[in-house]
């Protein structure tokens, strides 16, 4: 297949618009020339096939970014597995198939860096992908996500669907969920040094030892990196986006108090699990064919911090 696809004057439907990587995909798609198209949540629940398809024959999409899906941090997997576990699959499972009876030109599907294996080889190459047992604490998501993206691999194979699957690394910024139950580290580190900061407590408490190291990935740069490989890739292979670089938990946090300006102390709780010791992709592959990301982590921290003083209050707490 031709890898260079066009969206200009297109009709491209972002599924899962309103989440953190929906939302940032449909603010990059404004310097495409494309129609933006949209499955209201009210209507159309992705799960259900005979809505989603009765929605794909009105609207007739010719491109999809597949962006919805059930996500949270350690807490939040490890609490509603059946929840992370179905709703993943339906949804995927549900999509792909209207897709291609709908003659969609082409689709993007996302996994998650989480589903690599627990131990895999540093920085992760997507063949490291079913080589090795999971991460534990979000193992439904991961087995979830792993059968979309072969869902897609599959369709491709049999059907010549033009369906391509990216894998990002750990995402945040404007959007992201700051409810302390479900979100992951850094707008949970935001909203714990923000309500620190706001009740001059002397220190914060953090999760974990500090000392596995995790990469960042700036929302806006990973939709720039979707919507790059949707216009310039066609294959089966998966591809990693990430920042190219990992840092500590504990200088993530001294990042984040230094952005918000809580000056109190850094206690950590090593009752509580980690995690994944280290977890970087090698975007090696993604540099080859001409794409990288460009937001320093500060940066990017400060952008997520300003949405949050703009959208969730600056001068009240967070449950």
């Amino acid at each position: 297949m031709n890898p260079s696809f066009t969206l200009r004057n297109k009709r491209v439907w972002v599924a899962g618009h309103r989440g953190l990587v929906g939302s940032a995909i449909v603010r990059r798609l404004a310097r495409e020339g494309c129609e933006v198209v949209t499955a209201p949540r009210e209507s159309v629940d992705l799960r259900r096939p005979e809505q989603l398809e009765r929605w794909m024959r009105d609207v007739r999409p010719q491109a999809v970014f597949l962006a919805a899906a059930r996500v949270g941090g350690i807490y939040a997997n490890d609490t509603r597995p059946a929840e992370f576990i179905y709703d993943n699959l339906a949804i995927q499972t549900t999509v792909v198939e209207a897709a291609r009876r709908y003659d969609v030109e082409k689709m993007l599907l996302m996994g998650s860096s989480c589903i690599y294996p627990r131990m895999a080889p540093q920085p992760i190459p997507e063949e490291a992908l079913l080589t090795g047992p999971l991460e534990p604490t979000n193992q439904w998501y991961a087995i979830a996500k792993i059968a979309g993206l072969m869902t897609g691999q599959a369709y491709r194979r049999q059907y010549g669907c033009d369906f391509i699957s990216v894998m990002p690394s750990n995402l945040y910024g404007p959007g992201d969920n700051f409810d302390l139950m479900q979100s992951h580290v850094v707008p949970a580190l935001i909203v714990k040094a923000h309500n620190a900061k706001l009740a001059n407590a002397p220190h914060i408490d953090v999760w974990g030892t500090g000392t596995v190291r995790r990469e960042f990935l700036y929302v806006d740069d990973a939709a720039d990196g979707m919507v790059y490989f949707m216009q310039n890739y066609s294959d089966e292979k998966i591809v990693n986006l990430g920042p190219g670089g990992d840092v500590p938990i504990r200088e993530l946090v001294q990042l984040v108090c230094d952005v918000v300006g809580f000056k109190g102390q850094l206690r950590f709780d090593t009752s509580k699990p980690d995690g994944t010791p280290r977890k970087m992709v090698d975007t090696s592959y993604a540099e080859s064919l001409g794409w990288r990301a460009k937001t320093p982590l500060k940066q990017g921290l400060e952008e997520t911090y300003r949405w949050f003083l703009d959208n969730v209050g600056p001068q009240r707490a967070v449950a």
